[in-house]
């Protein structure tokens, strides 16, 4: 029997890292006996085909990407398949759970740390006796959801923060808003500071002359479309706004950035993401600015200032606060002129900034709330021996 860890992620492993992936691998480097089984978001064939897209399947558990300084074969990962929408399958999320439950077990994770990301790792809770962790990247329950989603979303946070065994949060704002009737521990993002300072050449990609430069996932909860618009409109033929990263916006918002001038080049492997900021005249935080980003932890914040380019950003959370000469956060009024006068200043050093927190560091924090977790296992067990969580039968036919 092996032990290990279940990860049930918001986002797939692929080469477009963001924090779980960074996580996982510095737990692997760490800990050479650790296995994971990697769950991603289910497939879903009926919205890929209304959005004009190759329907996607589930693939069952396939290694993951090699990963350096990790063997082989040390993170399987597995895509559900959501085949109906919630409302006309409500029963589909537990058997997702059951299929999660039963890939665990032929890899021979008896009895592995569960890490709920995405909140549809709750009925976990009812199918196993894993101990919990609860990593808070999102405020979803801010985001604007349909009503009944938003409902699902409020039930089963209230169920995972009553019963995870440990809570851990990215952000500030996040740690306030979780942490009000239990305890959290902050684990923020970080940066791998000397991949992103290590000068490498121009992607042949990035547009000729001045650029401004967004790195991320562009998503209408996040990014402002029409802010996008201004700032290459008022860019004009001085510069291009850039923007990388997969895109999961509306066809017709994609359609009214091309016709503002923005370059859309897509997803971009982690490997490949150095090279286009440090070739930026300036990057750009374009982000909405309410309750649901307010609660985010850019990653890009950490990106964006080890490379030492200009920053112009929206007031959203860490880029409004910080004290880094090259951040500037001005609404979305100024924010056009300010990222046009960005783009013509002359370039500075670039001196790798001493207060950055690393990813090795940041593992080594999730490591440890982790442990908490393991170690909580006995707080489940009732008087009568049942080790169950709460005293239900965890047993699984």
């Amino acid at each position: 029997m092996t032990s290990g860890l279940v990860v049930v992620s918001l986002e797939p492993w692929d080469d477009v890292w963001r924090r779980n992936q960074y996580l996982v691998a510095g737990l692997l480097r760490a800990d050479p006996g650790l296995r994971v089984l990697f769950v991603e978001p289910p497939s879903d064939p009926l919205h890929d085909l209304r959005h004009s897209r190759q329907p996607r399947w589930s693939r069952g558990t396939r290694p993951a990407a090699p990963i350096d300084g990790v063997a082989p074969g040390r993170v399987l990962t597995l895509r559900p398949t959501k085949a109906l929408p919630r409302r006309v399958d409500p029963g589909g999320d537990r058997r997702r759970a059951t299929a999660i439950v039963r890939a665990a077990r032929r890899l021979g994770l008896e009895s592995p740390t569960l890490w709920i990301n995405d909140l549809v790792g709750v009925d976990l809770l009812d199918l196993t006796d894993w101990p919990a962790l609860y990593d808070v990247t999102d405020d979803w329950l801010a985001a604007d959801r349909s009503p009944a989603e938003h409902d699902r979303l409020v039930a089963a946070e209230a169920r995972v923060l009553s019963e995870a065994a440990v809570v851990t949060v990215c952000s500030p704002a996040l740690a306030r808003a979780k942490g009000a009737d239990r305890p959290v521990t902050l684990v923020s993002n970080g940066v791998d500071v000397a991949r992103y300072a290590r000068p490498v050449a121009r992607p042949a990609d990035l547009p000729a002359g001045p650029c401004a430069v967004y790195l991320g996932t562009l998503h209408g909860d996040r990014l402002d479309v029409a802010l996008c618009r201004r700032t290459a409109e008022h860019l004009g033929s001085g510069a291009t706004l850039v923007l990388v990263g997969p895109s999961a916006l509306a066809e017709d918002d994609e359609a009214v950035l091309r016709r503002s001038g923005v370059v859309l080049l897509g997803a971009r492997p982690h490997r490949a993401v150095p090279a286009y900021l440090q070739h930026a005249d300036a990057l750009v935080v374009p982000h909405v600015v309410d309750a649901f980003t307010d609660s985010l932890d850019p990653i890009k914040l950490y990106e964006y200032r080890a490379v030492g380019r200009p920053v112009v950003s929206t007031p959203v959370a860490g880029f409004r606060d910080s004290d880094d000469p090259r951040v500037t956060s001005v609404d979305a009024a100024g924010f056009p002129a300010a990222v046009a006068a960005a783009v013509r200043r002359p370039l500075p050093a670039r001196p790798v900034p001493g207060d950055l927190p690393t990813w090795s560091a940041q593992a080594e924090a999730m490591a440890a709330a982790l442990a908490t977790a393991r170690d909580s296992r006995a707080s489940y067990s009732s008087a009568d021996g049942d080790t169950s969580r709460n005293g239900r039968q965890a047993g699984f036919g």
